[in-house]
């Protein structure tokens, strides 16, 4: 390991603290005023100015410009310049002194477009001569500097910050910058390219005039352009006229570029046309009456020049941009060129790219009836030819795409992607109107299954499909995967009932088949649990059918593969979930369970020697026993035995997996039970309340720390359970920070006591008592002292509701009523040792005899705790009561409510971290291994 930075503290001031994430400290320093407070971030500027140096970490630079971000509200940079007089004269000399690091360079354009996004720092800039050099690509050029893509990217982001104000874009125009924002656009770095494709939108469109797109039936010029958009009252006519005349002359420039760029010569120039497409789909999407007519003006002809041309590469950004603007455009429209283009596209030669239209059709969501039904027709296409199902009817208008799709599909590759394209929108497809579908959904299934029948080598001679194209198909993993998503999303579709059977059967053989690999076990178990819900009477299904499913599970529960194990099990219990909900016929349901053997098979799948497996098991078993649970019914021995086992597992695995699951088996049942209405059965319960003190004392004692958590939820339940009938109890999840993460921020707070109100339902003293037996005041007390920051939250959330409920808040108030007095003489054992120790420190207590506690370790202790000694040692009995006060739990929470990062990782150490990484990485006398780490924040 690296050793940490040392931070030489006379660099920085020490009037400055920060707690929080960014977040958080953007609301401290959102204004102007209190950003003065900030670190002084001159030592910084002093090091990124040195030539020789270069940071370790670039992405620090990053963090500090995030940290600027945050420091200022939209069109308040000259509060950051105001704070931070340095670094105006940062900028400055780094736009001078152009063999500053590339890094540093982009870093600095990034910061001079942030500031100058205010009107009031963009004159102060200008006015110090920085934006004309900074912006001045060829100063970069003649530098050498401009080939780097990080100074191009600095350069673009740069300008987009900067581009919020009107006296920006006219500084934009007057410096001749479109013409090289224009050149980026097929730069060779994909990244300049994406930003500069950002960049280029973000100017149409922040700056469109909003105004009506005619004025009596014409078309409102230029110059009347920005008397309607986002200006103040306060500025001059003439400036209207002069900023309408620079956004003219930039959408003229660009829309120039993008008409000329759209059409390629050749195929090597293809890249240049999707990324101008790529930039069309957002303008079209969100450009105003006037951009979008303009838009549409000036590219239409290059878009037919596109389709005629039929560059497969560019079908989908093409499709892309034709439904954006078919979309935009009123039905009534005079101009239908849109439409014809989108025709053009659904009826073009090339199956692939036929296929890959229609589906975008589909996905964009596009409502015109007559393109949709065209789509859906050409999507059904593959699947109609393979398997021989009449999907389409009689359609002439089909038969010269049909001859040329069944060439395509003897090619195995093609075959593949057209089918899986095919597949992916089924689903969809059966969901459409019934005007728009050719077929009924239960035929796109029995086609779908058929598929699934070729795909397994399960082929009649009497096949009406593509005999050909079998040969493609047969053992095709990927058209196997394909085709079981379609079934399973198929299951949701109307009127497929009657195909149940048919579904059941080869997805019984795909489970049976030795070849079938994990995935596709899986999805078949996936697919057969969806169509099992559409089933509500399971006699429908043969009485084979179900003999082979009992069959194959029992097979597979014992499969090599543990993934395929898993699985199974998995299956089990939700087959389990599913046959016991109350839509399903009960006698039908028990009776597959039964052949199953589910509760056998899952208690034996308990010993797995794969800890996922046995997970899956024990959630699986919640999911067979939850009806059970909610029911009330008898207590079997087989269930005792399952507890048993549980409580093993939690005890003796060595895999948190199973821990967790442990953990959460009994939280469901606990909730089950505590929410059903009707009273559970004594015995049921009696398990039950008689395990809850063991899985509490093992869960609060594991190494894992979401075991933990899970205990101190089931600790939080039992509070709820037992506070149920008081009118003072305030659950945890209703107190201010309950909702937080356990590790968000939270700002100071002093939490009022929550005074006992004499007269209660419930008797306090006996609900306390009954909480320190079952071990939840020792959960939670565990919980509060534990290492993991989670677990001591929750614990300190729960104790602090405890102590509002039960406990009068001062000593002078012991005696005040009976009730209060009562609950004072509660007690409950704190141990001398583990997590006994601790709070007996915080409490201020010693022992009679320290030598002998100290020479227990904390192994001991569980020992003696496992052999059901206690917690080890001498235990001393306090009051409840009197602990809760004295333990600080305000202070505490407000500590524990701190991220874990608020000392370290704040902009202020994240400035110390720059100063000194990049002193000690421009040592020469620094030994290897050394690490200098800068933090984030």
């Amino acid at each position: 390991m690296g050793s940490r930075k040392v931070v030489r503290p006379e660099l920085f001031p020490a009037r400055w603290t920060c707690r929080g994430n960014r977040g958080i400290q953007k609301n401290i320093w959102g204004c102007k005023g209190v950003i003065r407070h900030s670190p002084d971030i001159m030592p910084v500027c002093e090091v990124l100015l040195d030539s020789g140096s270069s940071l370790p970490d670039d992405t620090s630079l990053e963090k500090l410009l995030d940290w600027f971000s945050g420091l200022i509200e939209p069109g308040e940079g000259g509060a950051l310049l105001e704070a931070h007089p340095c670094l105006l004269e940062f900028i400055s000399a780094v736009v001078h002194k152009p063999s500053s690091d590339p890094s540093v360079i982009s870093f600095v354009l990034k910061v001079c477009g942030l500031v100058a996004a205010a009107e009031d720092a963009f004159k102060m800039l200008q006015a110090h001569s920085i934006l004309d050099l900074a912006f001045n690509h060829q100063h970069w050029h003649r530098a050498g500097l401009w080939e780097d893509p990080c100074v191009r990217i600095g350069w673009i982001q740069g300008l987009r910050k900067m581009l919020q104000h009107l006296e920006a874009l006219r500084f934009f125009v007057q410096a001749d910058l479109i013409p090289e924002l224009l050149q980026l656009q097929t730069d060779s770095s994909l990244f300049v390219v994406s930003a500069a494709n950002q960049l280029l939108a973000h100017i149409l469109l922040f700056f469109q005039p909003a105004f009506p797109t005619r004025r009596n039936g014409v078309h409102m010029e230029h110059d009347d352009m920005m008397s309607h958009a986002r200006i103040t009252e306060t500025d001059l006519p003439e400036v209207h006229t002069e900023t309408s005349k620079c956004y003219a002359a930039v959408v003229v420039t660009i829309l120039e570029y993008i008409n000329e760029s759209l059409v390629t010569k050749d195929n090597s120039q293809l890249r240049q046309s999707r990324q101008i497409l790529k930039v069309l789909v957002p303008l079209l999407a969100q450009a105003g009456p006037f951009l979008r007519d303009k838009l549409l003006q000036s590219v239409t002809d290059s878009l037919e020049e596109l389709v005629t041309a039929g560059y497969s590469q560019l079908t989908l950004p093409l499709m892309d941009v034709i439904l954006a603007a078919h979309s935009s455009l009123s039905p009534d429209d005079p101009d239908q060129r849109m439409g014809r283009l989108l025709s053009s596209m659904l009826n073009v030669n090339k199956p692939s790219d036929l296929i890959h239209a229609a589906a975008a059709v589909l996905h964009r969501g596009h409502q015109d009836t007559v393109h949709t039904a065209r789509a859906v027709r050409i999507l059904l296409l593959p699947l109609d030819i393979i398997t021989g199902h009449t999907l389409l009817g009689t359609n002439t208008a089909d038969e010269e795409h049909q001859c040329s799709m069944a060439e395509q599909l003897k090619s195995k590759t093609s075959c593949i992607s057209l089918i899986c394209v095919c597949l992916t929108n089924a689903p969809h497809v059966t969901l459409m109107p019934a005007d728009i579908l050719p077929c009924p959904p239960c035929s796109i299934v029995a086609a779908v299954v058929s598929l699934l029948s070729i795909c397994s080598g399960c082929v009649s001679s009497s096949s009406s499909g593509h005999a050909e194209v079998f040969r493609n198909v047969i053992g095709s993993s990927k058209v196997q995967k394909c085709a079981l998503e379609a079934v399973t999303r198929l299951s949701s579709s109307p009127g497929v009932k009657d195909e149940l059977t048919e579904v059941f059967t080869v997805l019984i053989r795909y489970l049976s088949n030795p070849d079938s690999d994990r995935t596709i076990i899986h999805k078949s178990y996936q697919a057969l649990v969806k169509w099992t819900i559409v089933c509500k009477d399971l006699s429908s299904i043969k009485d084979q059918l179900r003999q082979d499913l009992t069959d194959v599970v029992k097979k597979r529960v014992c499969d090599m593969r543990w993934e395929v194990r898993d699985s199974t099990v998995e299956f089990l219990g939700q087959l389990a979930g599913v046959l016991k909900s109350p839509e399903m016929e009960r006698d039908t349901s028990e009776a597959l369970l039964d052949s199953c053997c589910c509760l056998t098979l899952l208690r034996e799948a308990l010993r797995d020697p794969e800890s996922y497996v046995r997970a899956s098991a024990i959630a699986a078993l919640g999911q067979t026993l939850a009806h059970s649970w909610q029911q009330g019914a008898a207590l079997t021995q087989e269930q005792t035995d399952v507890v048993n086992q549980l409580l093993e597992i939690l005890s003796q695995d060595t895999e948190g997996f199973a821990r967790r699951a442990v953990m959460q088996y009994f939280l469901a049942w606990f909730s089950s039970c505590a929410s059903h209405t009707s009273p559970p059965s004594s015995s049921r319960s009696s398990l039950l309340m008689s395990s809850l003190s063991s899985v509490l004392s093992l869960g609060t004692a594991d190494l894992d720390w979401e075991v933990k958590v899970h205990s101190l939820e089931l600790a939080e339940l039992l509070l709820d359970k037992a506070f149920s009938g008081c009118p003072d109890y305030r659950k945890p999840s209703e107190r201010p920070c309950a909702s937080l993460h356990p590790y968000a921020v939270v700002s100071d707070q002093t939490y009022a006591v929550h005074r006992h109100t004499p007269g209660v339902e419930c008797d306090l003293s006996d609900v306390l008592n009954n909480l320190v037996k079952q071990g939840v005041v020792s959960a939670l007390l565990s919980g509060l002292v534990d290492c993991d920051r989670p677990v001591g939250l929750k614990a300190c959330q729960l104790l602090i509701s405890l102590r509002e409920t039960v406990g009068p808040p001062s000593k002078d108030e012991v005696n005040a009523t009976p009730t209060t007095a009562a609950v004072a003489k509660v007690t409950c054992e704190v141990p001398s040792c583990g997590w006994g120790k601790e709070i007996r420190r915080i409490l201020g207590m010693k022992t009679c005899d320290e030598d002998e506690e100290a020479d227990l370790t904390a192994d001991e202790c569980g020992d003696m705790r496992k052999q059901g000694k206690g917690e080890g040692g001498r235990s001393v009995s306090v009051s409840v009561c009197e602990m809760l006060r004295s333990l600080g739990l305000d202070a505490r929470l407000d500590i524990l409510s701190q991220s874990s990062d608020h000392v370290h990782n704040s902009p202020l150490s994240l400035l110390q971290d720059i100063v000194m990484s990049s002193a000690t990485h421009t040592q020469t006398n620094t030994q290897p291994g050394q690490e200098v780490i800068v933090d984030c924040y």
